[in-house]
C-alpha cells in the first residue's frame, strides 16, 4: 500500500484490521485474466474497530446498517489489470465511503421571513404589470 489512507483529520485506516481477499476478476485483462486473481476486496470490522472514535462508530453503523454484514463493511474493486493497483482503490473507496459515513449531520436550517417591504415591492410590481397587459385589450375601444 502507498501511505494510510486517511478518512478525516489524523484517524485513517489501520492496515492491520483490513482483511483483504483476492479472486478472479470478470473485468479487463485478456487472457491473462484467467490465471490471476486480480480482483481485490477489502473487509473491515466496523463494529469491533478501536480506530473510530467511538461517536465517529455509532454514526457509520447507523447510516451504513443497509450495507453491513454482522458489522463487517464490504468494498471489492476489479476495474484494473493488476491486483496492486485493485487493492489501492479499494482502500481509498472504503476511506471515502467511511468520511461520508462519519461525516457530522448538516446544521439544520433556521427558518427566515421574507420582509414585509419585499413583498410589498412584488405585488406592486405584479399590479402594474397585470395594468399594462390590460391596457394592450381592446376590450373598451367600442
Amino acid at each position: 500500500m502507498s501511505g494510510p489512507h486517511v478518512i478525516r483529520g489524523s484517524v485513517s485506516l489501520p492496515e492491520a484490521e483490513l482483511m483483504w481477499r483476492f479472486s478472479r476478476s470478470s473485468g479487463p485483462g485478456g487472457q491473462h485474466v484467467n490465471t490471476s486473481d486480480s480482483q481485490a476486496e477489502v473487509r473491515f470490522d466496523l463494529a469491533r474497530t478501536q480506530a473510530l472514535p467511538e461517536v465517529w462508530k455509532e454514526r457509520a453503523l447507523q447510516r451504513l446498517a443497509g450495507r453491513l454484514n454482522d458489522g463487517v463493511i464490504t468494498v471489492r474493486a476489479s476495474e484494473h489489470r493488476s491486483q496492486w493497483r485493485n487493492r489501492e482503490a479499494a482502500a481509498v473507496r472504503l476511506a471515502a465511503l467511511l468520511a461520508e459515513a462519519t461525516a457530522p449531520p448538516p446544521k439544520s436550517r433556521r427558518p427566515t421571513r421574507i420582509p414585509r417591504g419585499v413583498n410589498e415591492r412584488r405585488l406592486r410590481e405584479k399590479k402594474h404589470r397585470s395594468e399594462t397587459k390590460r391596457g394592450r385589450s381592446a376590450r373598451g375601444w367600442v
